[in-house]
C-alpha cells in the first residue's frame, strides 16, 4: 500500500514539526520554504560571523512530546537557560511578566488610588455584568482593569506599538493576549507591602522560574536540526523554493507550483500567511473572499541587530520598553551566544514599523542610538556593525472587525478537503514556538486522518 503524502508549505519551526508527525506516522512528506534557511520567523541570520536572531526566539519545555522532539533533534548543541526578562516601568527595572506589586510601586500614590479603585470597580462589574463585553480593544481593557489603569498603562503603549488606537484594534485581542490582573491580588500586594500581611510562597506564576532553551549559534540552530532531523527520516525537503500557484479542481488541491514546475499533491498543510495562501490560488478566490484577505492585516517588524565593541549591555536575557523607539531589546549572549571577537556584544534591537517606513529603512538608527545610549546599554562609538533584519508578516493585527473577515476566509479554505492552513500566519492567532509546533503537528493529523 501506497504511503500517504503530505506536503508542506513553509519551512518554520510549525511546518518542520508537522514533517516530524507526518513522518511518524509513515507519510511521505515534501516540504517548500521560500528562504535558503529554514525557520522563519525563528531563523537565524549570520553577519560578519555572528547570528542574529529575528527577535527573541527560545524554546520552552511546556509541551512535553513537543520539547522531546527538539531536544532529541538538538542534541548536544541545545543549551538551558534560566528565564531572566525585565520590564522598564517607572523608571526601573521590573520581573516580566509585570506582577501586581510591581505596578504598585511603578505608580505615583494618588494616581495609585485612583487605579485601585478603578481595579476594584472592574473586578466587582466582571462578578456582576450589567452589559455585554465591548466590541473594542479599549473596551475590553477598561473592563479587565479598571479606566484610571487603563489610561495610566495601557492606552499609549499600545496605541504606539500597533499604531492603531485600542478603539481600532478588536476586544479579541485583549481576551488572547492579556492576562486578568485581579483587584484581589493587587490588595494583597499592597498589604504585603504594608507588611500588614504574610508574604505569599509561591504565586508568582510558571513563568518566572521557567528554564528556556538555546544554543551557542542562537536560534537558528532548532530549525536547523530539526531540517536535518527530517531529512534523515526520508523527507524531502526544498529551501529557496517559494510557491507561485496552488491550483485546484472540484474542492482540492491538485498541484503545488514553484519555478521548478508543478509537484502533484494528495495533501496540503499551509503555514503561509493567509492573505499570501488566497492569492496563490488557481483558479482565483471568489472576489468576496479575496477582499476579506486583504483586510487581514500583519504588522511588520524591523531588528536593529547591531555588534558592540563591549563585553556586556545587560544583566537580563531580554527586556521590555514603554516609552522608546523600540519596544524589546534582547542580549542573546546572556543565554549563551557565541559571539566574536571576545570581548564584544550583540543586542537584538526591536521595532515594529510599516513597510518603507523610518524604522523599516533603517532611517531611524540615530533615534534607536540615541534611546539605547539614553538607557545606558550603549554608545554609538561602540557599535561595530549593524544589520537590519525585517518580517513583513510578523504579528497579526486584530482590527476591529477583523472577526467577520477571517470567517470569510477559513470558511471558504474549508470546502477544501485536502488542505490545512495553521501556524501563526496560517491561523492569523498568537502561538509561541511549542504552540506553533503543536498546531502543525494536530493539522497534520487531520489531514492524514
Amino acid at each position: 500500500m501506497t504511503p500517504p503524502q503530505l506536503t508542506i508549505l513553509g519551512g518554520g519551526v510549525c511546518g518542520l514539526y508537522a514533517a516530524h508527525h507526518a513522518l511518524a506516522r509513515g507519510a511521505r512528506v515534501v516540504l517548500l520554504e521560500k528562504e535558503e534557511r529554514y525557520g522563519g520567523l525563528a531563523a537565524g541570520h549570520l553577519c560578519d560571523g555572528n547570528w542574529f536572531d529575528l527577535g527573541v526566539h527560545m524554546l520552552h519545555a511546556f509541551d512535553r512530546e513537543v520539547f522531546e522532539t527538539c531536544r532529541e533533534a538538538m542534541g548536544g548543541e541545545r543549551l538551558e537557560v534560566p528565564l531572566k526578562s525585565h520590564i522598564k516601568w517607572g523608571g526601573k527595572l521590573y520581573h516580566y511578566p509585570l506582577r501586581g506589586r510591581d505596578i504598585l510601586a511603578g505608580i505615583p500614590p494618588l494616581t495609585l488610588a485612583r487605579c485601585l479603585g478603578g481595579l476594584a470597580l472592574a473586578e466587582l462589574e466582571s462578578r456582576f455584568p450589567s452589559r455585554p463585553p465591548g466590541a473594542d480593544a479599549e473596551s475590553a481593557l477598561i473592563e479587565l482593569y479598571g479606566e484610571p489603569l487603563y489610561e495610566f498603562f495601557f492606552e499609549d503603549f499600545t496605541h504606539r506599538y500597533w499604531g492603531l488606537h485600542p478603539r481600532e484594534l478588536s476586544a479579541e485581542f485583549v481576551r488572547r493576549k492579556m492576562p486578568r490582573l485581579s483587584a484581589l491580588d493587587v490588595f494583597k500586594n499592597l498589604l504585603e507591602k504594608l507588611h500588614l500581611a504574610r508574604p505569599r510562597d509561591a504565586t508568582e506564576g510558571a513563568l518566572r522560574f521557567e528554564t528556556l532553551h538555546y544554543s551557542r549559534t542562537g536560534s537558528e540552530a532548532l530549525p536547523r536540526k530539526l531540517a536535518e532531523s527530517a531529512r534523515a527520516q526520508g523527507a524531502e525537503l526544498r529551501s529557496a523554493q517559494p510557491v507561485e500557484r496552488i491550483h485546484h479542481q472540484h474542492g482540492r488541491i491538485q498541484a503545488v507550483e514553484t519555478a521548478q514546475g508543478q509537484l502533484p499533491v494528495d495533501n496540503v498543510l499551509s503555514t503561509l500567511p493567509l492573505p499570501e495562501l488566497v492569492k496563490k490560488l488557481s483558479p482565483a478566490a471568489p472576489e468576496a473572499v479575496r477582499a476579506a484577505a486583504a483586510r487581514l492585516r500583519f504588522k511588520p517588524m524591523t531588528v536593529y541587530a547591531l555588534l558592540l565593541k563591549k563585553d556586556r549591555c545587560m544583566d537580563a536575557l531580554y527586556t521590555y520598553y514603554r516609552d522608546r523607539i523600540f519596544h524589546r531589546v534582547g542580549e542573546p549572549k546572556n543565554a549563551g551566544l557565541e559571539v566574536t571577537p571576545a570581548g564584544h556584544t550583540t543586542l537584538i534591537v526591536e521595532t515594529t514599523c510599516e513597510v518603507g517606513d523610518r524604522k523599516w529603512t533603517g532611517e531611524a538608527l540615530p533615534d534607536i542610538l540615541a534611546d539605547l545610549a539614553a538607557e545606558g546599554l550603549c554608545t554609538a562609538e561602540e557599535v561595530v556593525s549593524q544589520r537590519l533584519i525585517h518580517a513583513r508578516h510578523a504579528y497579526p493585527v486584530f482590527a476591529l472587525g477583523f472577526e467577520k473577515h477571517l470567517a470569510v476566509v477559513t470558511d471558504y479554505l474549508a470546502g477544501f478537503a485536502n488542505l490545512r492552513s495553521t501556524g501563526r500566519q496560517g491561523a492569523f492567532t498568537y502561538p509561541n514556538m511549542h504552540t506553533a509546533m503543536r498546531m502543525g503537528a494536530e493539522a497534520a493529523h487531520e489531514l492524514l486522518s
